[in-house]
């Protein structure tokens, strides 16, 4: 070797701790809870706006709108370093399975970015989505009760500020656009002045002088932004397609990757099918058994109903733990009813009225708002005006609020950012018939018969889903049906129709998601045999309850069976 040969093993000798350090380095920063890390806060800049109450999120402090052509493409090009990133961290077969579950929950968190993006495409295809960037992101921050800090105040000015360039943002990637969502979109933007004007009103005396200002300064150029893209969709309407079905394919890729389920459009038909017989059934019987039994009064007034649902909400607490069904910890904040704010009444139909908190929130109350009691109330307000326990079990506790509060407490940082419908609704309409089977609501026969109802609708959704993604409905045949067969009032059937058509997969979480609880139940009580615990399975099932329930099956009985391949990311590009 000559001289200069063995100055340079040499100096490569001398850096080599450095290389072995640097390359330690990348590797602790390519980790999963790294990619967890990046990718969530990623996430919070990313992610739509939708009407879904469930993946809510916390949004940084500068957070800004935009869906320019430009970052549409740079987050596409983000998501593919995610996958990759995402594929060389494969964990061994040999690794425990609870890393191994978190390694396939992040690849089911990254596969909704691709579907959303790539697939879906409700940014090109679905005029509501820019109203949900406009209005609903205004409405979101309207959920959680006053004071209004000066991190909201700001949001709402920059919010508002975004509209305009939002909508011209709009225009240029409307490039697929679907007749039956620009025609829900137009509805949505009908008598904008007025209903801003009364929503501005209403929330001045929660501003701060300056924000009010500021606010009423931008409403002018938003509502004529609003009223502009109105009118340039309404010119559109000829020339846009009829179909809004995502097809077979999309949709299997919608249920294997994103919700990872097991089961085929058939199975999911097969299974509703059977939910529905059997509810149906239940529900005759139920009705058979109250024959000459009063109809349930309605509240005379909010005041009314909301002392009653604060009593009912404690009795719910007091009733899990006395008949051991699920732990509720002492830390837990309370679900609560409020009037509905005149600043939310204007655009209440933009989502659901309520606020479940999140992971920073867990020191305060979850809250629905509800409407002045009335036999004219929607199909879920008027159950409420009956008797607000169905609604608090779905939606408050043991349902939405209690659960996502304990999942945001997860040990697990993984899991905690994580949602997914297929578990959380899951859960909230399994506790429905749980709570009904385990005897809260034998003190009233008729609110056995809303729970029946309830349960007709979920079976139905199934249906509805399956049938608007693979194009055998159409949007207003599946509100059509809806109406009739579960019976609803066809306001809610359209909205519920509308949303499921947008979002394929939403609407089949509730009935199949309680199917695998149920099957997970008894398949865990089999082996644990005379250890099994209802009140520790359900302890695992609601601490996990963002985690897909395939996934869930695998930590808790080591079966991997419910569980499809893994995504092939690459293949979903092509």
């Amino acid at each position: 070797m000559n001289t200069r040969g063995v100055s340079l093993a040499k100096c490569f000798l001398a850096l080599a701790p450095i290389f072995l350090s640097l390359i330690s380095l990348t590797a602790k920063a390519d980790s999963l809870s790294e990619l967890s890390q990046s990718f969530w806060q990623w996430r919070a800049v990313e992610q739509p706006f939708t009407n879904d109450d469930i993946p809510r999120i916390d949004r940084p402090a500068d957070f800004r709108i935009d869906w320019t052509t430009a970052t549409i493409s740079a987050r596409r090009k983000d998501l593919t370093a995610f996958e990759t990133r995402w594929k060389t961290l494969a964990p061994s077969p040999s690794a425990p399975i609870p890393q191994q579950v978190d390694y396939r929950l992040l690849g089911s968190a990254i596969a909704r970015v691709e579907w959303e993006l790539n697939i879906n495409r409700e940014w090109q295809r679905n005029p509501v989505f820019y109203v949900d960037q406009t209005l609903g992101s205004l409405f979101v921050l309207l959920m959680p009760p006053p004071p209004f800090d000066a991190q909201r105040q700001a949001q709402l000015i920059s919010r508002l500020q975004s509209f305009p360039a939002t909508l011209d943002a709009a225009r240029e990637n409307r490039t697929d656009m679907r007749k039956p969502f620009a025609q829900l979109a137009i509805e949505a933007l009908d008598d904008l002045p007025n209903r801003f004007n009364t929503m501005l009103t209403a929330l001045t005396p929660q501003l701060d002088p300056a924000t009010a200002k500021a606010i009423k300064d931008s409403a002018p150029a938003a509502i004529s932004a609003l009223e502009s893209y109105r009118d340039w969709l309404k010119q559109k309407l000829p020339t846009m397609r009829e179909e809004t079905a995502i097809g077979c394919d999309n949709y299997i890729y919608f249920l294997r990757n994103v919700a990872l389920m097991p089961y085929t459009p058939e199975q999911l038909l097969s299974i509703s099918r059977q939910e529905w017989d059997r509810t149906v059934a239940f529900e005759s019987y139920e009705q058979a058994r109250n024959t000459g039994l009063p109809p349930m009064p309605i509240f005379p007034n909010q005041q009314a109903q909301i002392e009653r649902e604060e009593k009912n909400e404690a009795e719910i607490r007091a009733f899990l733990g006395a008949r051991h069904i699920l732990t509720v910890p002492s830390w837990m904040k309370h679900y609560r009813n409020l009037p509905l704010p005149a600043y939310v009444a204007p655009f209440s139909d933009l989502g659901v009225t309520d606020d479940l908190t999140g992971p920073s929130r867990l020191d305060q109350n979850g809250t629905s708002y509800i409407r002045v009691p009335s036999p004219s109330l929607g199909y879920f307000n008027l159950s409420t005006a009956r008797d607000p326990r169905p609604i608090i079990v779905h939606e408050g506790v043991p349902g939405h609020y209690f659960q996502l509060c304990l999942s945001w407490a997860n040990s697990d940082p993984i899991r905690r950012r994580y949602y997914d419908s297929g578990a959380n609704e899951g859960i909230g309409f399994y506790a429905e018939e749980m709570m009904l089977q385990a005897g809260l609501f034998d003190d009233s026969p008729r609110t056995r018969e809303i729970i029946y109802s309830f349960m007709r609708l979920r079976a139905l959704r199934v249906e509805v889903d399956v049938k608007l993604a693979t194009g055998e409905f159409t949007l207003e045949q599946a509100a059509d049906y809806l109406s009739k067969t579960v019976p609803m009032d066809h306001g809610t059937a359209i909205e519920e129709a509308a949303m499921f058509s947008s979002t394929p997969g939403q609407a089949i979480s509730y009935q199949i998601g309680k199917i695998q609880i149920m099957r997970l139940l008894a398949d865990t009580r089999q082996q644990k045999g005379e250890k099994f615990s209802l009140q520790s399975f359900h302890d695992f099932v609601w601490t996990n309850g963002n985690v897909p329930l395939s996934l869930q099956r695998w930590e808790l009985l080591n079966d991997p069976g419910d569980l499809p391949p893994a995504p092939d990311f690459a293949a979903s590009h092509d």
